[in-house]
This record gives structure tokens, C-alpha cells and sequence, in this order.
């Protein structure tokens, strides 16, 4: 096992890192940018070392200074968390030749699953269904434009380095294709680098349903059930459930089958998931692959009791898993509670946080980096919190959402509170009547005063 981990990473993960850390008796080092040397990760670590100033690129995603931090603190592995440097390559390769343990996939695995093109392939070889579409990259629009025709409209334009919706159009009419090629491809090179393109048949009614596996090095994977993630914005997860209500027992095991399967034929180590679009008919397509640790992760280990973190970490160490495939015993639901302003168009809202009181009882688990008096930085994510809620029913859950909701109160910056209060009140959201296009009509009614 394991003598001390650094943690390259930030807020409420590396908080949470740092404390499954602290339980197996394992020491911390915390890396921190100097807009947040006054956060609690910096705090509750045994180490810390500040990497550079607030920019991202010259601290949190600045390879050279993280390794060198885990050389002076002489860390023998470190935990990425998300985000960042979680999917990078080149760095999982730096640290394999520093002989630092990166906790999460390969320099070979994260090149193969990372590219949306070559994953798909990779699943269509390995007998997981697919999407239809482009057989790799589309090299001329008339190459799109042919294809789009055969498949029939509506199509789902992608850029293979996409992420958080960046890079993405739906189109609906052959009328509409070359206005937003073009608009795909400059995004994706405005914020990848990469404008490079493939094409898939738009699938309808769609529910964003993702399953979490973990792989070891001998090659076995299990999966730990489902959860749903089909509350979106911008394609950006809003709220996540598990388990989905949606799911029957018949597509659980389906769909826990063939991710299992997609593991194993990559021969994937550490915990990861594969995300599928799953259509109204309940056929389901796999989508991409993330190659970490997620942000909605505590709503599977609530629903059966399994610490994903100590997971990683006993992977990563060389520990076999049990191979056994998890079902969920509980019903849990995961808000996520952003420094953002619902009522203008959820406008980032940094600055200080006057007064904060977080909701307890029974089934409510928060997992945050803030206090009253911390500054919510402007230069990184503006999600704060992360309100979770466990029961033995959906509506059980449900309910205690809204009491928590009602209990949480943050003053100094607008946060997504309210929507979230509203949500729970939904007709649709409560008869677990929704999928990817909910956001489309969900109407915020204006705040009482």
C-alpha cells in the first residue's frame, strides 16, 4: 500500500481524496494555487504545496510543478481526482517514468478511450452496441453531407476531443448541416485544439444513463449499478440519481453486461464509466468513456455502501477486486449546488460567502470545500457543494432533497439553490417523467420574497 499520495487537485474532491486517505492511514499532500491557499484542502492535508498563481494552466494543470511537488514531499502515487490532469495522457506517462503511481488509467488507455472516434470503434469491436455513424473521422463537409443523407436527419455533429457539450450540434434538416459544421469545428479548435469531426444518428427522447465499473490489473472488472444523469443544461449535469427511474431489471443487467464487457476487452484498471445514450424504446448505445473518478460518484456509494475512493487507491496498489456485480439497495439523489445565478441565464456568481449553514439528519451527506468567509475564486468551476440524499424509497429521497434544499443557506453569492427546490416540485421530475430535453421547457418561477 501506499505511503503518501499527493493529490492534484482541488475544492470539495480533493477534500474528499484526502479523507478516505486519512482513514486507511495513508499521508496527504495537497497542491494549491495561491487563490487557494485559504481552502480547507490546504488545511486538513498533512502537506501542502503551493504550485503556482490562480491560473489553471500555471498551477493545477502544470505537469512540471505537480511531479516536482511529489518529489520534494517524496509521494509515491498521486490521485488526479477529475478534471484537470484526470484524462491527460502525457502526464499518466510523466508520472509512470517519475515511478509515481498515477491513480487512475494508463498513458495507453486514456489515448484510446479519451478520443471519441477511436472509443467507439474500440466498443464496436469488443460487441458493445454503438451509435450510428461515421466510421472514424469525417474528412470534407461532402463526406457529412453524404453520410447525414443515408442515415436520414436529425444527426448529432461531434468533435472527437469534445467535452461539456463543446464541440456538439444537433441538426435537424439537411438546410441546417454546413452552418453548424462550421460552427463545431472553430468551438472545437477554440477549445481543444482539435477540430476534428465524426457524425451520429440523433437519437430521440434520449436518457443520459451511465454505468460505474472498476477494473484490476489482472483484468477483471465488475460493475456497480447505474445512475442517471439525464438533468442536463448545455449538457452540463445538473442532478444525477441512482438508481434510474427509468431502468428495468431486465435493461440493468443488459446494460451492466456490456459495460463489464467493454472493460474487460480493454483490459481497464481502476474505476471508471461508460456512458450510454439509452432511447425511448430502451435501446441503448454506448456514448463515450470518462477514465476517473466522477463528480456524481457518492450517489453509488450511497445506494450500496462502497467507498470508490479506497477502491481506486486498493487497485492502484495492486489489490484484486471481488469481481462481484453490485446492485443498488437504496434510493439516493445528488444536487449539485453551483456559485451560479438560476435567474440570469446561471451566470457564474464567485465572491464571498457571508453565512453558510449546512443541512444534517439522516440521509443527507454533503461533500464541499466552503465555510462562511471563504472566496469563491473566479477562476475555476463553480460548483461549491454537493447535496446528496439516501432512502429506502425514490419519493423518500425526494423528500428529503427538498427539506435539505430548504435547510441550505448560503448568503454573499446567488447559487442554484432554488432551481434545485423547484426541481424536486416538478410533476415530470417526480413521476421520473424526463430525459436530455428536460431543461428545454423547465420554466423557473420567480423567487418569493
Amino acid at each position: 500500500m501506499f505511503k503518501k499520495i499527493l493529490i492534484a487537485n482541488r475544492g470539495e474532491i480533493a477534500l474528499r481524496v484526502i479523507r478516505t486517505c486519512r482513514e486507511i492511514g495513508i499521508k496527504t499532500v495537497a497542491v494549491y494555487s495561491t487563490a487557494d491557499a485559504e481552502s480547507l484542502h490546504v488545511r486538513f492535508a498533512d502537506e501542502a504545496v503551493c504550485i503556482g498563481p490562480a491560473l489553471s494552466s500555471e498551477s493545477y494543470l502544470k505537469m512540471s510543478a505537480i511531479l516536482a511537488a511529489a518529489e520534494i514531499t517524496n509521494a509515491d502515487a498521486i490521485h488526479p481526482g477529475y478534471g484537470f490532469l484526470s484524462e491527460n495522457a502525457k502526464f499518466s506517462k510523466l508520472c509512470e517514468e517519475h515511478n509515481i503511481k498515477f491513480i487512475g488509467a494508463s498513458a495507453d488507455m486514456i489515448s484510446k478511450m479519451g478520443d471519441k472516434a477511436s472509443a467507439r470503434a474500440t466498443m464496436k469491436a469488443a460487441g458493445v452496441p454503438t451509435i450510428p455513424g461515421s466510421e472514424g473521422l469525417l474528412e470534407t463537409f461532402e463526406e457529412a453531407k453524404k453520410l447525414a443523407n443515408e442515415m436520414g436527419y436529425p444527426v448529432m455533429l461531434k468533435a472527437t476531443a469534445g467535452g461539456g457539450g463543446k464541440g456538439m450540434r444537433a441538426v435537424w434538416k439537411k438546410e441546417d448541416l454546413k452552418e453548424n459544421w462550421d460552427a463545431a469545428r472553430q468551438e472545437a479548435f477554440a477549445c481543444f485544439g482539435n477540430d476534428g469531426m465524426y457524425l451520429e444518428k440523433l437519437i430521440e427522447e434520449p436518457h443520459h444513463i451511465e454505468i460505474q465499473i472498476i477494473g484490476d490489473s489482472l483484468g477483471n472488472a465488475c460493475h456497480l449499478s447505474e445512475r442517471d444523469c439525464s438533468i442536463q443544461r448545455r449538457h452540463q449535469k445538473l442532478t444525477e440519481e441512482s438508481p434510474s427511474p427509468f431502468m428495468t431489471p431486465s435493461l440493468r443487467k443488459k446494460m451492466g453486461d456490456a459495460a463489464v464487457k467493454a472493460a474487460e476487452y480493454i483490459k481497464y484498471e481502476g474505476a471508471g464509466t461508460i456512458e450510454f445514450l439509452v432511447d425511448k424504446h430502451r435501446n441503448f448505445y454506448f456514448m463515450e468513456m470518462n477514465t476517473r473518478i466522477q463528480v456524481e460518484h457518492p450517489i453509488t456509494e450511497q445506494v450500496i455502501d462502497y467507498d470508490l475512493i479506497y477502491e481506486q487507491i486498493k487497485v492502484a496498489a495492486g489489490i484484486p477486486i471481488s469481481g462481484k456485480n453490485y446492485l443498488p439497495k437504496l434510493y439516493s439523489i445528488e444536487c449539485r449546488i453551483n456559485a451560479e445565478d438560476p435567474y440570469k441565464d446561471f451566470r457564474p456568481s464567485p465572491g464571498k460567502i457571508t453565512t453558510l449553514h449546512i443541512p444534517g439528519g439522516h440521509g443527507i451527506r454533503v461533500d464541499t470545500h466552503v465555510y462562511a468567509g471563504y472566496i469563491i475564486p473566479s477562476n475555476y468551476d463553480s460548483m461549491i457543494a454537493k447535496l446528496i440524499t439516501t432512502a429506502q424509497t425514490r419519493e423518500v429521497a425526494i423528500s428529503k432533497m427538498r427539506r435539505a434544499l430548504d435547510e441550505f443557506v448560503i448568503e454573499g453569492v446567488k447559487t442554484t439553490i432554488p432551481f434545485h427546490r423547484q426541481l424536486m416540485d416538478d410533476p415530470d421530475y417526480i413521476a421520473g417523467n424526463y430525459t436530455t430535453k428536460f431543461m428545454e421547457d423547465f420554466e423557473l418561477k420567480p423567487e418569493e420574497n
